[in-house]
């Protein structure tokens, strides 16, 4: 029986994974997935480990992935996982809480990790999309921040949450995560 829940286990981090790496390619293909201005369309799915541990290394290897189309090449594989992954694990701590019910908080970590961590990535970047520690500068981190919160923010909570607040009410969903 054990097998039978690590392979469920692992079976779900796996879709989860192909399914943020799918959406994430949605949104490269009408330019809204790479760089400060992000729309990505697959992080409606951060909230995920609100519902399932596995959601949390399937994150994270659905924005490698995703990643590895990146224009900004090893620094957004870097970058953009560690952020990914520490929202998801940022998002499963808060799981629990909820006000009337709703896990308010769970889509913020996503949105607090990525303009933080995103926001120093393209803060880093020069002209020529050159990575140097030494291209930093407190404005260039502010609007980077500012303008990957601000995507994060439309797609965790006007997406995700809706979208969480469906599964947690489908009949279906015990029968995929119990």
């Amino acid at each position: 029986m054990k097998m039978s829940q690590k392979a469920r286990t692992l079976a779900q981090g796996a879709a989860i994974a192909a399914l943020y790496a799918a959406l994430t390619y949605a949104a490269a293909a009408v330019n809204l997935a790479y760089g400060p201005v992000q729309f990505r369309f697959s992080e409606a799915l951060t909230v995920l480990p609100v519902l399932s541990p596995a959601a949390v290394p399937g994150l994270a290897l659905g924005c490698f992935l995703s990643n590895l189309a990146s224009p900004l090449g090893m620094v957004d594989w870097v970058f953009g996982t560690s952020a990914t992954l520490l929202a998801a694990i940022g998002t499963r701590a808060l799981r629990n809480v909820r006000i009337k019910g709703v896990p308010v908080l769970a889509p913020l970590p996503p949105v607090l990790c990525n303009a933080a961590i995103v926001g120093l990535e393209v803060s880093c970047l020069s002209g020529a999309g050159a990575f140097a520690w030494g291209n930093f500068s407190w404005a260039a981190f502010g609007a980077g921040a500012l303008s990957v919160g601000a995507g994060q923010l439309c797609m965790c909570y006007l997406l995700g949450l809706p979208l969480l607040l469906a599964l947690e009410k489908s009949k279906a969903l015990g029968r995929v995560l119990g």
